[in-house]
């Protein structure tokens, strides 16, 4: 028995596990390499930023690989006998991680932040962050659900305070760990409160039992309450962990403090890496755990995916559906309006693209709230609600980039932060301010640029779902996006049309660094104009997601 189980655990591993993987070991390998370079006296001449770069592009090649035959061929599969997924969503969302990962290789380079001698460090925990991250996108156990959570955040706690001798940078650290292992013990303890009430561990298995449950027979039975108040703590507790990752209030309360004290180039990893596998890990758990009308009698782990195959519409995880769409749609509206409110005051550029970052943390949140209200009736539509999730955050990541990567930019030019000290710069860095403009319109949502579709996908979710929170939600969001032309507008009116500081001169950036930020501009007016690549890549990523 022994030897026929190790003989198949091998077999998994080998043949089916690690070749659907090897984005991961690359990533695993050029961390061991980045490592070893500094021991050989001959390796330490060798710039990290080639190791570095050449590991990002081989993981995102193999990752090409994988969806060479289109992300509609790539059959869903479970790998390390169910501790991840393998799909067209996790493909996709990996995808744009590593993409954003070489970005930020070069970024970091072309800014000095990570510099010859402290590079080794610096790519080291950006690639072990990146590689928890990976781990969220395909988490299918709870335990994976932590481990990438906490393989992603303990890097990025050291990131923020990457810049020796800061006493800022290193007060935003120590706030962003404490916060965090705050939030984590929190999710733990929901975690575990979900494992011992359904007796798995295992998302799928998750889902089955919660259907066996009955929740809504239990929920009229005065003895079993006690068990449907668990099951609601265990469920608020975990999204308290979720809603920290994604910057969603009332858990958001980090976010200013530690993007004003990190680098403007961490800023742009935190705002877009980590928001997007923890949409992704979202997306999984609400899907998985709370599928639509999931047959009680399906067959538990070891079985494939198939097991989620068999759906009827009695719809018996509905009453968990409904109070988790009540909790989701409650922290979009909230998170958005706060973000916005808050940024109409901000002076300080990172400051304002936190609270940025905080606003569209809601508009993320309105679709996937749309999308466990759809799928119980309407998987399909559940399913195209996750595609305008995917289609926001990969739009996203062009628009936040740019606008880091312009901050960093000025930084380094200017010697500040600050919105005033922006005045003139169309005239100063032309190719500098463009690309900061693109991205203040486009996050504000303005056709003909790539946010606008995003955003218009998220809100076209909300009204396809219908039902009196979807309504709240899109009143919500229409107001909002109203609200932030003000301070989008405001940075943009400060650099177009406010007159150079007298003392400016010539305060371009280098040559790579304008290159740098006109290509991360240029999909944000090109995926605007012809968007319809993207979105297609987004919906085939979701298809079936739900059902």
């Amino acid at each position: 028995m022994l030897p026929t189980l190790v003989e198949q655990l091998a077999n998994d591993t080998a043949g089916l596990s690690l070749p659907r993987s090897a984005p991961e070991v690359t990533l695993v390998v050029t961390i061991v390499a980045l490592l070893l370079a500094r021991v050989p006296a001959a390796l330490r001449r060798i710039d990290p930023v080639w190791i570095a770069l050449t590991g990002a592009l081989v993981a995102l090649g193999c990752l090409l690989g994988e969806a060479r035959g289109g992300l509609a061929a790539i059959e869903p599969v479970e790998l390390f006998t169910g501790m991840l997924r393998h799909d067209a969503l996790g493909v996709f969302s990996r995808g744009l991680l590593l993409m954003f990962l070489v970005m930020m290789v070069v970024l970091s380079k072309l800014t000095g932040l990570a510099s010859r001698d402290d590079g080794q460090d610096f790519f080291v925990l950006l690639f072990g962050a990146t590689l928890g991250m990976c781990v969220m996108c395909r988490a299918n156990h709870l335990m994976t659900v932590v481990l990438g959570i906490e393989m992603a955040s303990v890097p990025s706690y050291v990131l923020v305070g990457i810049v020796k001798g800061r006493r800022r940078s290193g007060e935003a650290a120590l706030k962003y760990s404490v916060y965090g292992a705050a939030a984590a013990g929190v999710m733990l303890y929901g975690v575990s409160l979900l494992a011992g009430l359904l007796g798995s561990v295992h998302l799928p298995t998750l889902g089955l039992r919660l259907a066996e449950l009955q929740v809504a027979s239990l929920a009229g039975d005065p003895s079993q309450r006690g068990v449907i108040m668990a099951l609601a703590l265990a469920g608020v507790l975990v999204l308290v962990g979720m809603a920290f990752k994604l910057s969603a209030a009332p858990f958001h309360f980090w976010a200013p403090d530690v993007f004003a004290g990190a680098p403007a180039e961490v800023g742009a990893f935190l705002s877009v890496a980590s928001k997007t596998a923890a949409l992704v890990l979202l997306l999984r758990l609400v899907s998985l755990v709370l599928p639509h009308g999931v047959s009680v009698d399906a067959a538990l782990p070891g079985e494939g995916v198939s097991r989620l195959a068999a759906m009827s519409d009695a719809g018996p995880a509905a009453p968990a559906r409904a109070f988790v769409v009540g909790l989701i749609a409650t922290a979009a509206a909230v998170t958005c309006t706060l973000g916005n409110l808050a940024a109409l005051s901000q002076t300080n550029a990172k400051r304002l693209l936190a609270y940025s970052t905080i606003a569209h943390a809601g508009y993320l949140l309105m679709p996937i709230a749309a999308a466990i209200a759809l799928a119980e009736h309407d998987p399909a539509g559940a399913s195209g609600a996750a595609a305008a999730v995917m289609l926001y955050a990969a739009g996203y990541l062009f628009l936040n980039f740019t606008a880091f990567a312009a901050v960093a930019a000025i930084r380094n030019t200017r010697g500040a932060e600050t919105i005033e000290d922006y005045a003139g710069l169309i005239r100063t860095a032309p190719v500098t301010a463009v690309a900061f403009c693109l991205a203040m319109i486009g996050l504000l949502g303005l056709p003909p640029l790539v946010g606008f579709w995003g955003k218009l996908a998220a809100l076209r979710a909300l009204v396809d779902a219908g039902g009196p929170w979807m309504v709240m939600l899109l009143v919500v969001a229409v107001l909002n996006t109203a609200l932030s032309l003000v301070y989008y507008l405001r940075v943009v009116k400060t650099i177009c049309l406010d007159a150079p500081p007298e003392d400016a001169g010539v305060e371009r950036p280098e040559r790579p660094t304008r290159l740098l930020l006109a290509v991360g501009a240029a999909p944000i007016l090109l995926l605007g104009i012809a968007p319809e690549w993207l979105a297609r890549l987004a919906g085939e990523a979701c298809q079936g997601l739900f059902g």
